[in-house]
């Protein structure tokens, strides 16, 4: 069964008017890189005006977002931040929160699902698999004398290997076309 949180367990980040964050768990000042980490460790926290006691937690996360975002590291379209400012004031704005935590929650999921058949199919290995046939037969060709033509008739080893190859191909394709 799991452990639910409880306010006990929620650090309370104290901001000072000259913009410093200050842990309280720790007694120590923090960036916003430190709580940018915090986040993805899934550590919850809550960000206080120090002299008012008001809640800036959302402003806080909003500041970590334009920072990452600034730096490069852009997840957020264009065109997606465009159609969020509009919602601002119009009568969906109080369904789309909602609407946008459930849609990441689904992506999540569906992220934990593609890892997950990703791993299968590294942990299969098919592109080890392919080049360990590929050397046996250049191996096998090889020791008869001919890499072309081992033994047998010259067209035959080459249809053979082709054969061979293209049904690895199509073994390769499915498992892609699985995953995608």
């Amino acid at each position: 069964m799991a452990a639910s949180r409880s306010d006990d367990d929620v650090v309370i980040i104290k901001k000072y008017a000259n913009r410093r964050l200050y842990d309280t768990e720790s007694s120590s000042y923090i960036t916003l890189e430190r709580l940018a980490e915090m986040v993805r460790q899934k550590r919850q926290f809550k960000v206080i005006d120090a002299k008012t006691g008001d809640d800036l937690t959302r402003g806080v996360l909003t500041q970590i977002i334009m920072e990452e975002e600034a730096r490069g590291t852009t997840m957020l379209p264009v065109n997606f931040l465009r159609q969020l400012i509009s919602m601002y004031g119009d009568q969906m704005q109080a369904v789309v929160p909602q609407y946008l935590e459930a849609s990441l929650d689904q992506l999540q999921r569906n992220q934990s699902k593609f890892r997950e058949a990703l791993a299968g199919a590294l942990a299969a290995n098919p592109f080890a698999e392919m080049a360990r046939r590929n050397m046996e037969m250049f191996t096998a060709a090889a020791a008869k004398g001919n890499p072309l033509t081992g033994a047998m008739g010259a067209d035959e080893p080459r249809r053979t290997e082709l054969d061979e190859l293209k049904a690895q191909l199509a073994a390769l394709q499915e498992k892609l076309d699985k995953l995608s």
